[in-house]
């Protein structure tokens, strides 16, 4: 049984679609029952078919405290649902421990994506209830799915996890490369890609000063931020020291917009300082896009031998490994070729037999 957390907390983004496209393939496995009860959801990923029972979209205004409310919403509906305890496995979507005075003696499987609150003081500050939640389930917890190896060994050095506690299963890709034909004519000709969140561990500001003299020297490049928000005040002040202002632009991206992206960029840039284990190298794998990532946590584990591979805290090296991508087109092939061949590695009906395993070795 799967809880809603997520699907009240999210419109979009990468733990709602994780645990879409893990309900959707395991609905597929022989020998398994889902069930999972969303009252309410503005979530993206959630269609209309009979995995996801009672969905209503909440009324689409903001408010302060939505998302919060959804949640409480759906918690309240779930609670009897639990305490019947007619399913074998429990397994929360996110970090809200609500179940755990009603579970009994089910066991119960986390996933874990990252340690950003653990490792980053500004991202604890912000938030310490996810830290604290995540510590207590994660002792609780009869096993633990950690996304990556990184994240694993994280789990094992910041809260003392036995690792024999901890399986390691990746997760796919939800890009739709048969789908991602340019069809956005106002777009740029020649761009850098950059994806997601730029907050301080994203590494954005300086991702900007190493690549804006390589658009200084080609007046036809230009930079695309696909998601993340508009640009800040400060952003914005950057973009006028650098002398790039009228070369960014910032788009939400929709899938099917993002794929295009990806698709059509001449290289996608991944400087971060940490990731659990980062979708969006995998994405641009999908949609053919040579790619550019920093050789920290666990993005080596994840692009293997399809990347370039850069420090990410010395300006200097991202600019060589973006101008390498750039103008060398025997490099791009490679890196294509390479990508759509690690894609294989990262099937989610394998994900899904995996996650079945897991669960059969709790009951």
């Amino acid at each position: 049984m799967f809880d809603s957390q997520i699907f009240s907390m999210q419109v979009y983004g990468g733990v709602s679609r994780y645990f879409y496209e893990l309900i959707r393939h395991l609905s597929k496995l022989e020998d398994l029952r889902i069930d999972i009860n969303i009252r309410y959801s503005n979530n993206s990923y959630i269609p209309e078919n009979g995995l996801f029972r009672h969905r209503n979209f909440f009324p689409n205004r903001h408010f302060p405290g939505k998302h919060a409310l959804i949640e409480q919403l759906n918690i309240w509906s779930e609670i009897p649902v639990i305490r019947k305890q007619n399913f074998s496995v429990f397994h929360p979507t996110y970090y809200n421990p609500y179940f755990l005075d009603h579970i009994g003696k089910k066991p119960f499987v986390l996933t874990v994506y990252d340690m950003i609150h653990e490792r980053f003081e500004e991202v604890r500050k912000a938030d310490r209830k996810t830290s604290e939640r995540k510590r207590l389930l994660a002792e609780r917890a009869s096993k633990i799915i950690a996304i990556s190896g990184n994240t694993r060994d994280d789990l094992v050095k910041y809260f003392g996890i036995n690792p024999g506690k901890i399986a390691v299963i990746h997760i796919g890709t939800s890009a739709l490369p048969d789908l991602t034909e340019r069809s956005n004519t106002f777009l740029p000709t020649e761009y850098i890609l950059f994806v997601g969140a730029r907050t301080n561990y994203k590494n954005f500001q300086r991702f900007l000063r190493a690549v804006a003299p390589i658009l200084h020297e080609d007046k036809y490049l230009e930079i695309i931020c696909a998601g993340g928000g508009k640009f800040t005040v400060d952003e914005n002040r950057l973009f006028k020291q650098l002398s790039i202002v009228g070369r960014i632009l910032q788009y939400s991206a929709p899938d099917l917009m993002l794929w295009s992206l990806y698709k059509n960029a001449r290289v996608f840039v991944f400087p971060s300082l940490y990731e659990g284990f980062g979708i969006p190298a995998i994405e641009a794998f999908a949609c053919g896009c040579p790619i550019a990532v920093s050789n920290t946590s666990s993005l080596p584990e994840i692009a293997g031998d399809a990347a370039c591979y850069f420090d990410p805290l010395d300006e200097s090296s991202i600019r060589s490994a973006v101008v390498q991508v750039l103008r060398d087109e025997d490099l791009r092939a490679r890196l294509v070729q390479k990508g759509l061949e690690r894609i294989r590695d990262f099937s989610w009906t394998q994900i899904a037999q995996e996650t079945k395993k897991t669960y059969e070795s709790v009951v």
